[in-house]
């Protein structure tokens, strides 16, 4: 490692000074000793300038070299980027060339696989052809005695030209026949609905009747009870009457009394009557305030003695 200009010039310039004042003798080392000192120092800064400017140069050239080094690192830096450009460039070229080749190989194997499958597909049409012609030739050799009874019937038949002619008024007849056995089928289906429906509206009416006659003597109980309870009202009613008429009769006998009381309180005070003949309340009054009189006038007088029985 190197070291620090600063501790350098130190040592160097204190290895120096020890030297000096080992060759300058005892005796003159007082009187020459700030001269020494002061050439020492100009040497020193001699030699220091000296050093430094060797270490400049060193330094320099050191710099030089390490920019030409640089330089030359960069510029192998560039070479190397570019060799790495140029080298990218031909890794995807030759990955673009690979692609394509695949591509072209898998294209290629696709039209193989679809030429292949068309081929089987037109094998296996062929066969489906075929056998459709096998049976359709065993069909034939099937239905050449209808064929020959068809141009019979066709000879007796002399309003049919040719026989598809007959074969399509058998279709047309086949077609009408189908078209009412299927209408039958649907108006026996609606008829077994409208009998399902009926049933279900009589069952419905059956309990419909059943809750009609529950209520029924529901109503009719119900009936009986509000009999039973206006009979019961009426009797009580005709107790309260009863009763009523009775307690007017009595009402009617204690006004007379009362009236008659009163009537008489009035002969025995000489007094004509002040009240009204309705006004039972005031007569009553009065009655009692005359028994209250009397019985305070019985009470004040003296009582007598027993008289003895006659002999």
């Amino acid at each position: 490692m190197a070291m620090p200009w600063e501790k350098y010039f130190r040592r160097a310039l204190q290895e120096k000074l020890l030297n000096r004042c080992r060759e300058i003798p005892e005796q003159n080392a007082d009187r020459f000793r700030p001269l020494l000192r002061l050439l020492e120092k100009r040497q020193e800064l001699a030699d220091a300038d000296r050093d430094l400017r060797a270490q400049q140069e060193v330094f320099q050239t050191t710099m030089a070299a390490l920019k030409e080094r640089r330089e030359q690192l960069e510029q192998k830096e560039q070479e190397l980027k570019a060799s790495f450009v140029r080298f990218g460039k031909f890794l995807q070229d030759a990955e673009d060339r690979r692609r394509c080749a695949w591509w072209r190989e898998a294209g290629e194997r696709r039209r193989a696989s679809r030429r292949e499958a068309e081929a089987l597909r037109l094998r296996a049409q062929l066969e489906a052809l075929q056998r459709e012609r096998a049976r359709l030739q065993h069909r034939l050799q099937r239905l050449e005695p209808c064929a020959r009874l068809l141009g019979q019937v066709l000879k007796q038949l002399p309003q049919f030209q040719e026989v598809p002619e007959l074969v399509a008024r058998f279709d047309a007849l086949a077609d009408a026949r189908a078209e009412l056995r299927l209408s039958e089928r649907q108006r026996l289906g609606e008829l077994e609905e409208a009998r399902a429906r009926l049933q279900r509206l009589r069952d419905a009416w059956q309990d419909e009747r059943l809750r009609q006659g529950q209520r029924r003597a529901q109503l009719l109980e119900r009936l009986e009870a509000a009999r039973e309870r206006t009979l019961r009202w009426e009797s009580k009613w005709v107790q309260i009457q009863n009763t009523a008429a009775e307690k007017t009769l009595l009402l009617g006998r204690t006004r007379m009394s009362v009236l008659n009381l009163f009537q008489l309180v009035c002969q025995h005070r000489g007094q004509p009557p002040a009240l009204d003949v309705e006004d039972t309340e005031g007569q009553l009054e009065q009655v009692k305030l005359f028994i209250l009189d009397l019985s305070a006038m019985l009470a004040s007088l003296p009582p007598t003695e027993p008289t003895a029985p006659a002999p």
